[in-house]
């Protein structure tokens, strides 16, 4: 099998464990009483626990590496950043964005991200955007727009705190798709977001302390707890992260819309949740968008700014 193929493999099938995960999620939110500030320290904690455990039992010595100042610290401070700011603020934005929303509209916001890597590659390149990467924005911003507003220019159909922090998810995609290629060359994907988990599930425990809420899940609760550890962080971040090294992160991110897919079925035929036309126009301009993106780039003089 080639890379190429391995590649979209891995990401599609992260892609869709993140779906199948968000909508549980909802689930778990709608049906079970559970809040985000209680659902993810928890689920972070518990993936990290078992990542990290499964690698010291393997390599303790590989598991501290990246820590050890003495040797590069600046594996140190990518960790941190990697883990922190990108897969942990995601996780947890994410899942706020599905409690004030749905599973599938907190997934295409999410997948505005492909947008922020395009700018960011064009600063780290000095150039400006292409004219497909320039169209590729604006079917970014008018799928956005049709998803959040139903072609409405005076109210939008979700809350502002939705949109807000559904586009925040999505500058946290950047964050963890991008930061860790330094990383990535050193170390196993599946131990750095061992070490990504548990710093998450660590720093929303002393912030959102989940033992003084209220409340209680019940068998359902639990098992929907172990779904979304197992399948949407151990799984989900493991498969799609060993497959962006491999296809790149521009690429990558056009597979990665099986999880808004997957989450809109689910969501819709499952949960009941409503799905408009203007929801299928709003995921046809975010699709077109990534299918651009991951076109290739034929050689030419480079534009500087």
């Amino acid at each position: 099998m080639s890379d190429r193929v391995k590649g979209a493999c891995l990401t599609m099938g992260g892609a869709a464990c993140w779906g199948i995960s968000g909508c549980m999620g909802q689930y778990l939110f709608t049906r079970e009483g559970m809040d985000s500030t209680w659902l993810v320290p928890i689920r972070l904690l518990l993936a990290g626990l078992l990542l990290c455990g499964f690698y010291c039992a393997r390599d303790r010595r590989l598991l501290f590496d990246p820590w050890n100042v003495k040797k590069n610290p600046r594996n140190a401070l990518d960790l941190l950043i990697y883990g922190l700011a990108g897969v942990s603020c995601c996780q947890f934005l994410y899942f706020l964005t599905i409690q004030l929303s749905s599973a599938g509209i907190a997934t295409i916001l999410q997948d505005v991200s492909p947008v922020l890597i395009l700018l960011a590659v064009c600063l780290q390149q000095r150039r400006s955007p292409r004219v497909f990467e320039l169209l590729s924005i604006l079917l970014a911003l008018v799928g956005v727009f049709l998803l959040t507003t139903h072609g409405s220019f005076t109210s939008l159909v979700i809350s502002p705190a939705a949109l807000g922090t559904g586009l925040l998810s999505a500058v946290a995609v950047m964050i963890y798709t991008m930061w860790p290629k330094n990383l990535q060359k050193q170390y196993p994907t599946p131990m750095l977001q061992g070490w990504a988990f548990l710093m998450g599930g660590a720093l929303f425990h002393l912030v959102f302390r989940p033992w003084e809420m209220d409340y209680l899940p019940g068998p359902v609760g639990v098992l929907g707890i172990a779904v979304v550890v197992i399948v949407g962080n151990v799984l989900a971040f493991s498969l799609y992260m060993s497959g962006v090294p491999l296809i790149g992160p521009q690429r990558a991110s056009l597979y990665s819309f099986a999880e808004p897919v997957t989450a809109a079925i689910i969501s819709t035929l499952v949960l009941g949740s409503p799905f408009t036309l203007w929801d299928a126009l709003g995921f046809g301009c975010i699709f077109v968008m990534l299918v651009l993106l991951s076109l290739p780039a034929h050689p030419k003089p480079v534009n500087k700014f």
